[in-house]
């Protein structure tokens, strides 16, 4: 099973002079510390679940750029990109300038979005949700036209370009990957089962992870795809502990989801602005997961 940090939270208790240091930091460790890829979220607000409103928050792409400078191996997206945000073409420019300027890191997560108060607050329409998923599966549409060699027109319901030129085109090929983010069995699942090379659900209990498992295996015999060929993923929080008190209780709970199919656990690391932390992950955790 393979490891991906998850930065969610921005507040480290520095002034913001201080937070480019804070960020280098992290992201080193995590790259030293064999996790395999680094997402951040696609929010301008910091969104209830994880601190106040009004906590530090950055335009995702510009820091994963950030962070590409700052790293050599880690892959790099955005967990996930809400379709609402970026038009379709502006995004596949985004991440083909990610991939070719990281070196070919680049992967692209996308969901439906869902927080409504920073759309509010930025003045960004928020349509509803049958919309936000139509417009879901044409920015796919976009993004897979734009890095392919069909420069030509798109016509979609939601969105229309007269060109879909991507120069540079991303360096990897036949594109960077595409994972679908998020639980939704009847939608999400059926674009993952359609589109994707990734999903990422729930991690909550592994019950409930099969299920959904099982779900997209329905789906993809609906779509004529092969199940295997599906990166199956999960969102969690990784908590080792910063001694590594509880670094076996991690290693055997995400063993758990490595039996039933997940292959990576994407997550945020608890405590993960305190080195001691990520040397835990990097010598009792990574390791032994590895080996799953």
């Amino acid at each position: 099973m393979k490891l991906g940090l998850h930065l969610s939270n921005f507040t480290y208790g520095v002034p913001a002079s201080g937070i480019a240091a804070k960020i280098t930091e992290i992201v080193t460790g995590a790259e030293a510390a064999g996790f395999d890829r680094l997402s951040v979220m696609d929010h301008y607000f910091q969104i209830p679940m994880v601190g106040p409103v009004e906590n530090e928050m950055f335009e995702a792409y510009s820091a994963l750029t950030f962070i590409a400078a700052k790293t050599s191996r880690i892959k790099l997206g955005v967990l996930a990109t809400g379709v609402t945000y970026r038009h379709p073409g502006f995004l596949a420019k985004q991440v083909a300038g990610l991939d070719v300027l990281s070196g070919g890191r680049a992967w692209l997560g996308i969901g439906a979005a869902w927080f409504e108060r920073e759309h509010l607050g930025l003045g960004i329409p928020f349509p509803p949700l049958r919309q936000r998923f139509q417009m879901l599966e044409e920015a796919i549409q976009v993004c897979e036209q734009m890095w392919s060699d069909n420069d030509g027109p798109y016509e979609g319901k939601h969105y229309q370009l007269q060109e879909t030129l991507c120069s540079p085109h991303p360096l990897q090929t036949p594109r960077p990957p595409i994972l679908i983010g998020g639980s939704g069995e009847q939608k999400t699942l059926k674009l993952v089962a359609r589109y994707a090379d990734a999903c990422n659900v729930r991690g909550t209990d592994t019950e409930d992870t099969e299920r959904l498992f099982g779900v997209l295996q329905e789906h993809c015999q609906g779509e004529g795809r092969e199940y295997h060929a599906i990166e199956k993923t999960i969102v969690t929080r990784f908590d080792p502990g910063p001694k590594g008190e509880r670094a076996e209780h991690e290693v055997e709970r995400l063993a758990r989801f490595a039996a039933i199919g997940a292959q990576a656990a994407l997550g945020s690391l608890v405590g993960g602005e305190d080195p001691r932390v990520m040397e835990v992950m990097a010598a009792k955790v990574i390791p032994a997961l590895a080996k799953l």
